[in-house]
Parts: C-alpha cells; sequence; structure tokens
C-alpha cells in the first residue's frame, strides 16, 4: 500500500486530522472545494469515513457543507472575526487571570522559555516558528488555569482562527509588537498580578484582531 494512503480499519478521526492539518497548512485555503472523490482514492478510504470526518471538520468550523454543492474549506469574513476576537479576549484574559493564581515555579519556567523562543524567533525573523510558539504560549497558559472547560472553548475558537493564521504577523512591525506584549504579559504573571494579566492578554488579543483589519484593507487596496 502506498504510505501515504490511509489503512481502512482507521477510524474517521484520522482522517479528519489530516484534512484538519492541510486546511491549518493553507495546503487548502478558505474557499477551497473538497474534492471527495480524490481524497477516497489517495487516502485508500470509501466515502463512509471521508464523510464522516467532514462532519466533525464542520461541526468545528472549518468547512461548510452546502447542499447539492459540496464542502468547501470555511471563509472567515470580517463579521466573523469581529465576532470571535473579542469573545477571545475575554476567554483568554480569564485564563492568564486563573493561571497567574495558580501558578507555581515550574509553570513559569517553562513560561519564561517559551518566551525565550519567541525572542529567538523574531530576531531571526522566523515568522512560521514564531507562530508556533506564540500558539505555545497561549497553550502553556491555559494549561496553568486548570480549567478545563475554558480550555476547551478557547482551542476550539483557536481552530476558526487559523484560517487566518500568519497574516497579521507579516504585517511590518507586528511580529516585534507581538513579542512585547507577550512580554507584558509573561511580567504580570510571574508577578502574580492577576488583574495585570489578564488585563494584558486581553489587549494583546485585540491588538491581533486591528493587526488583521490592517492587513485585510491592504489587500483591498493592492487589488
Amino acid at each position: 500500500m502506498d504510505p501515504s494512503q490511509i489503512a481502512q480499519t482507521a477510524l474517521y478521526e484520522e482522517v479528519a486530522e489530516r484534512l484538519r492539518q492541510r486546511i491549518f497548512s493553507h495546503e487548502l485555503p478558505p474557499g477551497t472545494r473538497i474534492d471527495e472523490q480524490a481524497l477516497t482514492v489517495a487516502y485508500g478510504i470509501s466515502r463512509t469515513p471521508l464523510r464522516e470526518a467532514l462532519k466533525v471538520l464542520a461541526a468545528e468550523g472549518l468547512v461548510t457543507l452546502r447542499p447539492r454543492r459540496g464542502c468547501f474549506v470555511t471563509e472567515i469574513s470580517e463579521q466573523d472575526l469581529d465576532d470571535i476576537f473579542p469573545l477571545m479576549a475575554m476567554l483568554e484574559g480569564r485564563c492568564a487571570l486563573e493561571a497567574t493564581r495558580r501558578a507555581t515555579p515550574a509553570d513559569l519556567a517553562r513560561l519564561a522559555e517559551i518566551h525565550a523562543q519567541l525572542e529567538h524567533f523574531a530576531g531571526n525573523d522566523e515568522i512560521e516558528r514564531f507562530f508556533e510558539a506564540n500558539q505555545a504560549f497561549h497553550f502553556q497558559i491555559q494549561e496553568m488555569s486548570g480549567n478545563r472547560r475554558l480550555r476547551q472553548v478557547i482551542q476550539d475558537l483557536r481552530k476558526v482562527l487559523k484560517l487566518t493564521r500568519l497574516f497579521s504577523l507579516s504585517i511590518d512591525g507586528r511580529l516585534q509588537q507581538s513579542l512585547a506584549e507577550h512580554a507584558v504579559i509573561l511580567a504580570a504573571i510571574e508577578a502574580g498580578d492577576a488583574l495585570r494579566a489578564q488585563a494584558a492578554m486581553h489587549d494583546h488579543i485585540m491588538s491581533g484582531r486591528q493587526a488583521l483589519a490592517k492587513s485585510h484593507a491592504g489587500q483591498e487596496l493592492a487589488t
């Protein structure tokens, strides 16, 4: 069997994960029609696990099922972003507050280590690797919060936001701005100032929304 194919006995979750990663990497960019026949051939599977996988991705908001037209990678509108970012800012702000109150020395050491990686990648203008370290920084704070339900809601929203990945960080000056914002969050958590950590995280998330708005405005002017 071709090593790229999925065994017939594999669960639909594996198919969903493969498609999820292709969407996150923009190998399947927003608006792309999912070619079910081509995927069944490429993965060596029947249509049943593929369609179950697409239902999972639809529930996550990553694909949109259109009757009689097929399945498409979800396109995120400006209104979607205006809806999601304030919610994300509120939720992640709360996460930072709870993380600060529960942080252990080991937690703080790990968070500082990730921030050092952010500094390194920003210094070398490695946007892709900065993006991944940024995800790790936020996930570490979510883990530190100890709030499983809050973490799950945030992760579900972040999956949708990955449809716009990297664009804001590509704007001139945004990489360094983002790094500075992370430094403020880290300092507040290390100082044990839960309310300041909450406010800093809230402002950081909303700053990302503003950067995306500038990015999209620039794209419209260029077309």
